[in-house]
């Protein structure tokens, strides 16, 4: 498969770590290893998609979150856009990740991606996304909607403190917290480095209490 083709797979083709457009909602399938974690990757110059078949290619999940607007040229189409230009989440091992990314010269272009909130030893680690949070996460970005968004605690206006999830349409098995985001009540939920990610619209019937 070519990375021009790989790159745009479609919402109801296997992409790897495998979220698949299932019913009303979707499956966010990929096999749990203890000694993995969800590494956030920054690769230069707009060259993340290389980097992703690059890392399926070492048999590693590799995300990249995008969405869908309407074209600027022609209304009949759309422009797929990187929800978060240059960034990739790579699930793999502490030594996977050093082996690859200090090692490897055909990752030269990409790099680690540090948790500025953190400091280990006087130092910023590598941002890792914990599992629920990147599940949640996959599950409203596979929805490619453009109405989808990156935003900051403060951009949130919170309903109540009880987390919902989502029961039905294309972010079904959501979960997060209700609140008004640009004046649209939608389901955020936390991405650790980033802030939150907060679906489109969700009406109140469409969500139940966990």
């Amino acid at each position: 498969m070519s990375e021009q083709n790989e790159f745009n797979l479609s919402k109801t083709e296997i992409i790897v770590p495998i979220p698949v457009a299932n019913g009303d909602g979707v499956s966010v399938e990929y096999v749990p290893v203890p000694t993995r974690k969800w590494y956030v990757l920054r690769a230069t110059y707009g060259r993340e998609g290389k980097a992703r078949t690059q890392f399926i290619k070492k048999g590693l999940y590799a995300y990249i979150a995008q969405k869908e607007i309407p074209s600027k040229e022609d209304e009949t189409k759309v422009e797929v856009l990187n929800l978060i230009p240059n960034m990739l989440f790579v699930y793999m091992s502490e030594d996977e990740a050093a082996d690859i990314i200090k090692c490897d010269p055909s990752f030269s272009y990409v790099s680690y991606y540090y948790n500025h909130f953190k400091e280990e030893h006087g130092k910023n680690p590598p941002l890792i996304i914990p599992n629920d949070e990147m599940e949640n996460f996959i599950r409203i970005t596979l929805s490619r909607n453009e109405h989808i968004k990156i935003v900051l605690r403060e951009n949130c206006r919170f309903k109540s403190k009880d987390k919902v999830r989502i029961t039905s349409g294309p972010f079904a098995g959501v979960e997060g917290f209700v609140a008004r985001v640009f004046r649209t009540t939608c389901v955020v939920s936390s991405l650790t480095g980033f802030g939150f990610v907060g679906t489109a619209y969700i009406p109140s019937r469409c969500m139940e209490k966990v």
